[in-house]
């Protein structure tokens, strides 16, 4: 069953996501109240992207917890997306496409 909690929008647990031999997410561990206005900083390359990713449930974790609206991303990756929206950085739409 979830760990349904309305006050924690985003928590996230010794989060940690590997490639290989290469660490992208190293044990972070955060959470964010619901109505809170948070940013995700940090220089290229220090899995902000990864991370997002693992919240949106388009990737797994290596290890770790992350939760939205109380609900594990993993476990419950349906009623995750029922929850959030996401605006992707590059451009998905395919120029050629008509909308008739």
């Amino acid at each position: 069953m979830p760990e349904h909690n309305t006050k924690i929008a985003i928590k996230v647990q010794n989060l940690v996501k590997r490639y290989n031999h290469i660490t992208a997410v190293n044990d972070i561990s955060f959470q964010v109240e619901e109505s809170t206005i948070f940013g995700f900083l940090g220089p290229n390359g220090a899995g902000k992207t990864t991370t997002i990713s693992i919240l949106c449930t388009l990737l797994s974790p290596t290890s770790g917890n992350a939760y939205i609206a109380g609900y594990d991303c993993m476990k419950y990756p349906s009623e995750v997306r029922k929850s959030i929206g996401i605006v992707f950085q590059d451009s998905t739409l395919d120029k050629d496409l008509t909308a008739y």
